[in-house]
C-alpha cells in the first residue's frame, strides 16, 4: 500500500492546473498564432488566470489580479510564471482570440471526457440554465399616467415592466 506524493503540498487549484497538459496548450497556441507579438503573458498564463477567475467567481479583472497577487507565494504551484496586472489581462482578453481556449477545452474534454458521466453533465447543465423574460404590463394606462418618460410626440405610455428569471430545473 504505497501512497503517491505527486500532489503533496499543492493547493487544490494547483492540482487541477497540473492535470492540464502543457503540450496541448503550446501546440494549440502555435497552430492559432496566439502568442504572436507577446513577450511575457503567454496563452498558458492567460488560461490559468481565466480558470482562476471562473473558479473563484471574480467579477472584474481588478479582482482577478488582486487575488492572484494575494497568492503570490503560491503561484509556482499553479505554474504561473508572473502575476499579470489588470491592464495585461485586459489587453490579452482583447487581442487573443477566444477560439484558442475553445480548442484547448475540446482537446482536454477528449482526454478526460471518459471520467464524466453523461447524467452528471446533464444535471449540471439543467441547473445552470436560466430563462429570462421581460414584459410590459399596460392594464392600468389611466391609473399610471405619471409613470415613465414624457416623449416629444405626446403619446405617453403607462405600464409596468416586469423582469422574470426562471431556472430550467
Amino acid at each position: 500500500m504505497s501512497k503517491t506524493t505527486f500532489f503533496f503540498g499543492q493547493s487544490v487549484f494547483g492540482q487541477l492546473i497540473s492535470l492540464i497538459d502543457p503540450k496541448i496548450i503550446s501546440d494549440v497556441s502555435k497552430a492559432c498564432n496566439a502568442d504572436r507579438y507577446v513577450k511575457k503573458f503567454k496563452t498558458k498564463g492567460h488560461l490559468i488566470s481565466m480558470v482562476f477567475c471562473a473558479l473563484t467567481k471574480c467579477s472584474s479583472l481588478r479582482e482577478v489580479s488582486g487575488a492572484i497577487l494575494g497568492l503570490s507565494g503560491k503561484t509556482k504551484h499553479f505554474q504561473l510564471d508572473h502575476i499579470p496586472k489588470r491592464s495585461t489581462l485586459s489587453d490579452a482578453n482583447q487581442r487573443r482570440d477566444a477560439e484558442v481556449f475553445g480548442i484547448i477545452y475540446n482537446k482536454l474534454f477528449r482526454k478526460y471526457g471518459y471520467i464524466f458521466s453523461d447524467s452528471l453533465i446533464k444535471d449540471v447543465i439543467n441547473k445552470q440554465i436560466e430563462i429570462f423574460d421581460s414584459t410590459t404590463i399596460s392594464f392600468f394606462k389611466d391609473i399610471l399616467k405619471c409613470v415613465g418618460r414624457k416623449p416629444k410626440d405626446g403619446k405617453h405610455k403607462g405600464g409596468i415592466k416586469v423582469h422574470t428569471v426562471i431556472n430550467v430545473d
